[in-house]
């Protein structure tokens, strides 16, 4: 008894975890592909400072 229960109650917690996993919105958001409308990297600005002429 103990041992079925040592296997299948990880085995479901892992499911349930990969269920949840596969149910997000956000894995089909891949921000390297070029279809983003929305650039991925953001140009650095420097800041302007007294020393800067």
């Amino acid at each position: 008894m103990i041992d079925k229960f040592t296997l299948f109650l990880p085995h479901l917690l892992m499911a349930i975890a990969v269920w949840r996993l596969l149910k997000r919105d956000d894995l089909d958001d891949d921000p390297s592909l070029p279809s983003r409308r929305v650039s991925f990297r953001k140009p650095r600005i420097k800041p302007e400072g007294p020393g800067d002429a």
